[in-house]
């Protein structure tokens, strides 16, 4: 028998601890290496289950999109499914948007992960990748579960072990969309291969993030994040292809830092998403 509610279901944020660009495909997607963690910084989603066939998200905060990522997914596995039942999603936005983390990417995967259990589909957790790479490079990722090595075009993963940390997450007020900043000419695209072996001896502070120059060319409020960073002593560092900044934050640091002008929070990292196990 179906459930008829799963609720507060969670969709974490990720970080891109390095972002190098090392090549373009024929078809114009950039070739990327990366290492994605999960953080604490969670959207939440409750989902209740319709016999009608409709799907419909409730926003219970800012309006989202229409068509957001979270429908797009829903449709999708209904599609897929042939499943003649529907969904009402209550969507608590949280993760900041066009700011790198992945917020709506984790969005869809969560849903993906909910309505294979609230419509019974019982899917593998293969066909679901394959679902998710339909909707986003970044999908693939919070459905695999672990942090991650990550190459191709974000969909290739080799989960990889990270010590516990704390992060300084700042996110100016200015979006950055990732078209933007992908099809900007100034963009590196020739960063030699990142070595794994380097990246583990160092993982909160390796290589680079090759976006970040021309994204500060594009939103000015970020040179001022991480010159505030700097003056709390902290190394700020772009993730993704969005506005926000990440900074580690030693052990023991004091967290009494000067006033924020803009959107932070304190993280943790996961050491799996907490939907892991979820399909089959």
């Amino acid at each position: 028998m179906n459930a008829r509610a799963i609720y507060d279901v969670p969709a974490p944020a990720k970080l891109n601890l390095f972002l190098h660009v090392v090549g373009r495909r024929a078809d114009g997607y950039h070739r990327l290496e990366s290492a994605f963690m999960l953080i604490d910084w969670c959207d939440t989603l409750h989902f209740e289950l319709r016999t009608d066939g409709r799907i419909q998200r409730h926003d219970l905060g800012p309006k989202l999109p229409e068509n957001d990522l979270c429908i797009q997914a829903a449709r999708l596995i209904q599609t897929v499914s042939s499943s003649p039942l529907g969904v009402d999603i209550h969507l608590e936005k949280r993760i900041p948007s066009q700011a790198g983390m992945g917020g709506g990417s984790s969005d869809a995967a969560s849903t993906l992960l909910a309505l294979n259990r609230l419509w019974g589909l019982g899917m593998r957790s293969d066909q679901l990748l394959t679902l998710g790479l339909q909707l986003g490079a970044d999908v693939p990722f919070f459905l695999f579960g672990k942090n991650a090595w990550v190459t191709g075009i974000g969909e290739q993963l080799e989960a990889i072990e990270l010590p516990r940390g704390q992060f300084l997450v700042v996110k100016p007020a200015q979006g950055l969309p990732t078209a933007r900043i992908f099809s900007d000419p100034g963009l590196r695209r020739d960063s030699p291969p990142a070595i794994i072996f380097d990246f583990v001896e160092n993982p909160f502070n390796y290589g680079r993030n090759d976006l970040q120059d021309v994204a500060l060319k594009h939103c000015p409020e970020l040179g001022t994040a991480l010159n505030w960073l700097a003056k709390a002593g902290l190394q700020g560092r772009m993730t993704g292809s969005g506005s926000a900044l990440f900074a580690p934050v030693p052990e023991g640091w004091q967290k009494d830092i000067p006033k924020c002008p803009f959107v932070h929070r304190f993280c943790e990292n996961m050491p799996s998403h907490p939907l892991m196990g979820w399909s089959g």
